[in-house]
């Protein structure tokens, strides 16, 4: 039974004074976080992503979890830790995200040294201020602020935390990593700190991310480049089966024309539409931000369903030939194309494979030999609205932002498919990054109140579970 209103009053106002008398040694603990450059990417900084791994290490324990534990992989190594409730039939919650960062440098365009935090103008600027450093350590001053409120000595739920050490990098042994160690990882629901809201001041929760394939297609003419003029008419050109190729993959309404690819595909109810629909959405803003000069997309869907809740298939690159200056009259012996695939929920991403690798070989005339390889997956998820724990980071994040919550989806792609996938749990999304945050990019950084507000989100997330769903058990 939910808390009387008086009481959920009260535990706002504990929160948000534990929180506040705690901002400044939070940030300072952040900081020193953040000045540790792990970035996964670049073998020079291995040793750096580990010492990243340590300092979390250490600053769970401090935060009061019982059991820490620092997992090497083929890779860089991630980071565990549980905290039980004293309540044993209390749900088991898992918090992912990652620890490692992008790579950044002075001379990429950074006012300042990117692994040195300034605060500015109330934002954080820093590599790895919201993506994924400070999503990630709010959670330890959220608990702590839980606890405080609450008079408890353990959390009201389970709980426990994945943060690992190469998201960037693509999360090669992630999956590996989970199989390996699921009996440890078995949760109810899993919350990702490693996404945003849709601004400042329209809070929302993401409720799903499109999954991902993507391929390599290198398509084989004569045995080496030959004369245009004696043989050109005659023989096929694997750069015009290259561009045949990409111009046979949509048809006129922008849809993929490789068959089986919309098979499974989960259609959107009337409700997401509407709910999509009431965002502020400011197309040409939007555009801006795009750098581009007009929509277009699969017909029938406005741009914000086409991003989150449609498949599409993309030319990534494609190559062939003579690049030099000049004319260079020959027909090439090789062309390339690289390309990817969002997938929605209802689609399988090895179905999608098998489908493109037919659809090719049907598309290539007579002489073109080609090889496709695919890259390594990721699986779609999708949380239902109606779903008891989404409620609860709903109300959560409504207690910490005092206005009603809106949905978002991402139609980027990520690990979370995973962890549902292995452990079989539901996966909710927790994260107050807001689009200039700036991931990936110079000057990365982190509004500060907004930071804040994703502890007390956390603050409050716990209880409410507890109270309200007790896994689907």
């Amino acid at each position: 039974m939910s808390k009387p209103v008086d009481s959920a009053v009260s535990a706002v106002s504990a929160v948000r004074a534990y929180v506040q008398n705690h901002r400044e040694a939070f940030l300072a603990d952040l900081g020193d976080w953040l000045r540790i450059p792990s970035v996964s990417a670049q073998p020079e900084h291995a040793a750096d992503v580990r010492r990243s791994a340590d300092w979390l290490a250490a600053a769970l324990k401090d935060t009061g979890f019982p059991t820490v534990e620092v997992w090497d992989t083929p890779g860089a190594p991630a980071v565990f830790a549980a905290w039980p409730s004293d309540d044993p039939d209390a749900p088991t919650v898992l918090v992912y995200g990652h620890h490692d960062v992008q790579p950044a440098a002075r001379e990429d365009g950074w006012r300042t040294d990117p692994f040195e935090p300034v605060v500015e103008g109330g934002r954080l600027y820093a590599r790895g201020a919201a993506d994924d450093k400070g999503q990630v350590f709010f959670h330890t001053l959220g608990v702590r602020a839980h606890l405080a409120a609450t008079g408890r000595t353990t959390p009201a739920v389970h709980l426990k935390l994945l943060v690992e050490g190469e998201e960037e990098s693509g999360s090669p042994h992630f999956r590996a990593l989970v199989e390996e160690h699921a009996a440890r990882l078995t949760a109810d629901a899993v919350i990702v700190s490693d996404t945003g809201m849709w601004s400042a001041d329209t809070p929302t929760v993401c409720t799903g991310m499109r999954g991902l394939a993507d391929c390599e297609i290198e398509l084989f003419g004569p045995d080496q480049d030959i004369h245009s003029g004696s043989f050109g008419g005659a023989v096929p050109n694997p750069a015009d089966a290259a561009a045949r190729l990409v111009a046979a993959l949509h048809d006129e309404h922008a849809r993929v024309t490789v068959p089986g690819f919309y098979d499974g595909v989960q259609e959107l109810t009337d409700r997401e539409r509407k709910l999509f629909a009431e965002l502020p959405f400011d197309e040409a803003e939007w555009l801006r931000t795009a750098k581009s000069y007009a929509t277009r997309g699969e017909a029938g869907y406005t741009t914000l369903e086409r991003l989150w809740a449609r498949p599409t298939a993309e030319v990534n690159g494609i190559g062939g030939g003579y690049q030099g200056p000049g004319g260079k009259t020959i027909i090439p012996a090789r062309a390339m194309l690289k390309l990817s695939f969002r997938l929605v929920a209802g689609q399988d991403p090895d179905r999608v494979e098998e489908a493109v690798r037919s659809w090719v070989a049907d598309q290539l005339p007579a002489g073109i030999r080609h090889d496709i390889v695919f890259g390594a997956a990721t699986r779609p998820c999708l949380t239902p609205l109606d779903h008891p724990a989404l409620q609860s980071v709903t109300r959560a994040m409504a207690r910490a932002f005092d206005t009603d919550i809106r949905y978002t989806r991402e139609g980027g792609s990520g690990p979370a498919a995973d962890l549902r996938d292995v452990l079989g749990a539901p996966v909710l999304f927790l994260g107050i990054s807001v689009p200039s945050d700036g991931w990936h990019a110079p000057d990365e950084k982190v509004e500060l109140d907004l930071l804040f507000k994703g502890v007390e989100t956390a603050a409050h997330l716990w209880d409410d579970l507890a109270e309200n769903w007790r896994g689907d058990r």
